[in-house]
């Protein structure tokens, strides 16, 4: 949603700091806000002169005409305010039909004026451009301004000008006022466009001697333009529609609609309410209230919301949460539903998303039945099947009356269930798993191209491409009637593969001899060229860094699909009309700013391009080319026959509700001949009408189907075409959004758009309207199909129509990916691991969630005995760990692991190589004695061999003994990093056999020569043998399996890394430069013949 009411302070706050003018505003910043929770003397010394003005209190509650409803206490002293607050503060007030507890206040200073010093004005935004209304008469009693106000347009890209203002607009102001106004009003719309406004008004806006006064102030500002705007707007709070309350739940699911890339909704309506809904896609979410309030639910519905745009399994898991964690809080004597609805996705998995619900609904399980919660379930989509077996599922092993539907049931039927209307059918009839549309049933592996290339239906005409008209100079260039051949070819902006490959699949079961998509445009990467499968060919598809290189190589191209992001799709789609040869462009990203919009629109006009979007899934053309996901996965295209043309060409505004369509018309109908999703922002590129007239005129369009919805008037273009005789193919028509009138205040649905400014923006005026008009309009969006079938068994019935045998369609094989995620085939994994899970929800560790590592403060030691050793060790085993790290993290630069990372650090080498070089030093020799130590001594004691016939037998196979010896430490200079750990063994750990052992070692050696004392390695060794056999974690062979692979060494490699690195740094921060070892120090030993 696009279009959000921001309260009159915030409004005024904007106005006072960014509006650049050379008129006097008075009372800049002179306001102050009473709540429930104001402490007044602290206000009246935040704000010295409430003391000493006359003042003016009123609601800052999105409430309109306060005046008239006695909601204003004009011209009182502070204490009058006080009591003017006192009799109105959380009292409850009607205004229309809501019903709202005033608790939000504005004072102001009282500005003495008459009458006649009192102007209104406003600025609004429509597709072409901004209207000014000016009247001389503002004030309480202005009455209908839309007929009596001077107005002007100003056009998109155009600039106002106080001329303009002057002979326009200020025809009936007095002479002395007139520059002043203009002057204010020019610098107004400067500042509404700067800021991204929607909808600004004053009234009233007083004119005095002193200078200008902003009175009342209504505003709205397109808050996707956050991005653009955010360091003037700061943090923005969007104060709720008067009558409903702003709920915490609403503001959770809204932040984690602003972190995710997926469109989540949530607007409490009547939180006692007994049916609920949890809806995917922002057209179906409004279809899915509409037949709630049809079947006269409206004061039982609790919620209104949507989740779309393929959130993750997280996302999905915490928006079902709220929504059962809402619903369980209070019993309702008749129990309650929950309707999990949604029409046929286009790239969204189901089974994904179904998981997270399933995970929230086994959570509150218990909450659910003692509620008497039923949940009726329809969905359809990519891996649909499998969500709804595993929703079917869980209604078993809860006990929970789960009721689940496919495609096979009408999108709404479950609300005539849910509501007891209709039946709940006891095996619904399942349609065919994804599997079974792709795997070849019949002999033939491929279908002759000639029979499916014509419509499915005769007679038919060739369906070549209709040029642009060329235009008469100075005129707008004419727009294609045909968009979409057999031979389109098109680029896609970003580096959407899935969306690729489904366009090929597509391409393939048309028995188009090429795929439709020439090249890729990437602008992060440079040229190269990316796999794509054809069938079961392998191709590769050049993938462009520069749009320019793309349009140059690839002549052929003239349609252009746009993934960029939002906030670069502007700049990106600019940049495609600068080529010629685009004739149309798909337009994905949902957000742009609809000022940007705007400017996309008035540019494509005069260019002769077609924009299809923003916020849209694209458009179909069966039998011929697919916009990105548009019509979802293969088995989707199969079961609604879009691989072949049919009879009937449809517009809507929802990508969801588009491949709803597909389904009826398929069902109903002998298919699909083209259809379009316009999107659903205020201002899509391309209009119902555009694209109803291109059907007018294409001779294999013989019905055309319209979804309009709330919002907009485009759909009235359509009741004056068939008046006027320019649409004579029959039109079915339904507006959704019906039960926008129903409601006590205002809803924002889920398309930016879906909103009624006026009361012929409404649903069920448009409704109304296109059936005098007449179009075929059903009473409800549950009776569309059968009114679908009725026109079309007439143009059977009349012979309009022959429908044509079918013929199926050649097969593609699945992907290795997705038949996997079917369940479809098994293969090995190439790795496996046993020690970490980063999957879902959180990291886990040896199967204990990170969260859980921080709150019992295990620390690195038991952070590596879960890695290492996958067993939450005792907390003296940690400890141990994380001395062990202390004392070998470094022992001085001349060890030859220092030495050769600053060696290496010296040559100009990075820190992975630095470090590197330091670590392929260590072996048995230095540092690498842990692992040899411990083997060692630990066979030597588990034979019963004594210590001095360990050593003699040492001594006489003429090996050394690991872990034993140093050369600075002895028996007299002892190493007090030993000491340090043997102090902490000797009083925690429950035993020490092989430590005695060594020690007993360590006598007999030193008896020998001092030095040949137990080294920290050797320490650490034998040390570790004990813990792993005697900290019960480990069985015997389990501990000895760790020592042969190579644990302990690790200890030494991680705790030396740190050494090493800081070598590094020290090195780079003393910036030393490249060593040379010196020639004194080099023992030049060559033969006596070649001696100098």
């Amino acid at each position: 949603m696009s279009a959000k009411a921001i309260s009159e302070q915030t409004g005024k706050d904007f106005l006072y700091k960014y509006i650049c003018t050379s008129v006097d505003v008075q009372n800049r910043f002179s306001y102050a806000r009473v709540t429930t929770e104001t402490d007044w003397d602290r206000l009246t010394q935040e704000h010295p002169w409430l003391l000493t003005e006359r003042l003016v209190v009123k609601p800052d509650q999105l409430i309109k005409r306060r005046g008239k409803l006695g909601l204003v206490g004009i011209n009182l002293d502070l204490q009058g305010v006080k009591e003017w607050v006192r009799g109105h503060l959380m009292k409850e007030t009607t205004v229309g039909k809501a019903k709202g507890v005033l608790k939000n206040f504005l004072i102001e200073p009282f500005v003495p004026h008459t009458q006649e010093e009192e102007f209104y004005v406003c600025i609004y935004a429509t597709r072409e451009g901004d209207h000014v209304l000016f009247h001389h008469e503002g004030g309480m009693e202005v009455g209908d301004v839309d007929t009596k106000a001077q107005r002007l347009m100003v056009a998109v890209d155009d600039k106002l000008s106080e001329d303009q203002v002057r002979d326009q607009l200020l025809t009936h102001v007095p002479e002395n006022k007139k520059e002043v106004l203009s002057s204010f009003i020019v610098s107004l719309v400067n500042f509404y466009e700067d800021l991204y406004f929607t909808y600004l008004e004053i009234n009233p806006l007083v004119v005095t001697d002193q200078g200008v006064y902003v009175l009342d102030m209504a505003a709205k500002i397109d808050a996707t333009a956050d991005y653009i705007c955010k360091a003037k707007w700061g943090d923005i709070e969007f104060p709720p529609p008067f009558g409903r309350e702003a709920y915490p739940e609403e503001a959770y699911i809204a932040d984690l609609d602003a972190k995710s890339g997926a469109s989540l909704k949530l607007t409490l309506l009547n939180p006692c309410g007994r049916i609920w809904t949890m809806v995917a896609g922002g057209g179906a979410s409004v279809v899915y209230s509409d037949t709630i309030c049809d079947l006269g639910g409206v004061d039982e519905l609790a919620n209104y919301g949507e989740y779309s745009g393929a959130p993750s399994e997280q996302q999905t898991y915490d928006y079902a949460k709220t929504i059962l964690s809402l619903m369980t809080r209070e019993k309702h004597p008749e129990g309650k539903v929950l309707i999990i609805g949604g029409s046929i996705a286009n790239f969204t998995n189901v089974a994904a998303t179904f998981k997270g619900i399933v995970r929230a609904i086994k959570d509150y399980q218990g909450p659910l039945k003692e509620h008497e919660v039923t949940i009726f379930v329809r969905r359809g989509g990519p891996n649909y099947q499998e969500g709804l077996r595993v929703m079917g599922e869980v209604g078993k092993t809860t006990g929970i009356p789960i009721h689940v539907f496919g495609t096979e049931t009408h999108m709404t039927a479950i609300v005539g269930m849910a509501m007891g209307h209709r039946p709940i059918p006891n095996q619904p009839p399942m349609d065919a798993h994804t599997a079974n549309f792709l795997l070849n049933a019949s002999n033939s592996a491929m279908t002759p191209a000639a029979t499916r290339t014509a419509s499915f239906s005769e007679p038919r005409t060739p369906n070549d491409a209709t040029p642009a008209k060329k235009s008469k100079a100075g005129l707008p260039a004419a727009k294609a009637t045909t968009l979409f051949r057999k031979q389109t070819k098109a680029i896609v902006w970003g580096m959407q593969t899935r969306a690729v490959q489904g366009m090929m699949d597509f391409d393939y079961v048309c028995s188009r001899d090429e795929p439709s998509v020439a090249a890729m445009v990437y602008p992060f990467t440079g040229d190269h060229k990316q796999k794509f499968y054809w069938g079961h060919k392998e191709i590769l598809l050049p993938v462009y860094k520069n749009m320019a290189d793309a349009m140059k190589r690839h002549p052929e191209v003239d349609v252009l699909i746009s993934f960029a992001s939002l906030r670069s799709a502007y700049d990106s789609t600019i940049e495609a009309m600068q080529h010629p040869q685009i004739h149309t462009i798909a337009i994905i990203a949902e957000g742009i700013p609809e000022a940007q919009t705007r400017k996309l629109i008035k540019m494509a006009d005069e260019k002769g391009v077609t924009i299809i979007g923003p916020a849209t899934v694209g458009g179909i053309k069966p039998g011929c080319f697919k916009i990105g996901n548009t019509g979802g996965m293969l088995d989707n295209i199969l079961a609604s026959k879009l691989y072949r043309p049919g009879s009937v060409a449809y517009v809507s505004r929802s990508g969801g509700m588009s491949n709803e369509l597909n389904n009826i018309i398929s069902r109903t109908t002998d298919g699909v001949y083209e259809g379009v999703a316009i999107g659903g922002d205020r201002y899509p590129g391309s209009t119902f009408m555009d694209h109803v007239l291109r059907y007018q005129d294409t001779p294999g369009v013989e019905m055309i189907v319209m979804l309009g919805e709330i919002g907009g008037t485009e759909e009235y273009k359509i009741c004056q075409g068939i008046r006027e005789g320019r649409i004579t193919k029959p039109v079915v028509c339904w507006c959704i959004g019906t039960c926008a009138t129903m409601f006590a205040s205002e809803v924002q649905f889920g398309h930016a758009g879906a909103c009624a400014n006026q009361a012929s923006e409404t649903a069920v005026a448009k409704n109304q309207a296109l059936r005098d008009a007449g179009a075929y309009v059903p009473k409800s969006f549950d009776e569309l199909g059968n009114v679908i079938k009725t026109v079309y068994d007439e143009l059977v019935a009349n012979g309009t129509i022959i429908p044509a045998q079918e013929v199926p369609p050649p097969t593609v094989p699945m992907d290795y990916s997705w038949a996997r995620e079917l369940g479809l085939i098994r293969k090995p994994a190439s790795f496996m691991t046993s020690i970490c899970d980063e999957r879902g929800q959180e990291l886990i560790y040896a199967g204990m969630p990170i969260t859980e590592v921080f709150k019992e403060e295990m620390g690195l030691g038991g952070v590596l005995g879960l890695l290492w050793f996958q067993r939450r060790l005792p907390r003296y085993a940690c400890q141990f760990i994380e001395m062990c790290l202390m004392v070998t993290a470094d022992h001085g630069p001349a060890v030859s692991g220092a030495h050769n990372t600053i060696v290496c650090a010296r040559a100009g080498k990075d820190l992975i190589s630095s470090l590197t070089s330091g670590l392929l030093t260590i072996g048995d020799r230095f540092g690498g004695a842990l692992d040899a130590a411990a083997k060692q001594f630990s066979k030597a004691f588990d034979s019963g061999m004594l210590p001095m016939e360990f050593v003699n037998k040492m001594k006489k196979d003429g090996k050394l003994i690991m872990g034993i010896g140093h050369r600075v430490k002895s028996i007299n200079n002892p190493d007090m990093r030993v000491q340090i750990l043997k102090d902490f063994v000797k009083q925690h750990f429950t035993s020490t056999q092989l430590l005695d052992y060594a020690l007993d070692v360590e006598k007999i050696t030193t008896s020998k020569k001092p030095n040949l004392i137990l080294n920290v390695d050797g320490f650490i060794g034998v040390a570790f043998v004990d813990l792993l056999r005697t900290c019960g974690g480990f069985t015997r062979d389990e501990a000895d399996e760790f020592v042969e692979i190579g644990a302990l060494n690790g200890i030494f490699v991680l705790g030396r890394s740190m050494g090493f690195i800081g070598h590094y740094l020290d090195q780079k921060r003393l910036k030393q430069g490249l060593y040379r070892h010196p020639w004194d120090d080099i023992s030049y030993v060559l033969p006596e013949h070649m001696s100098m």
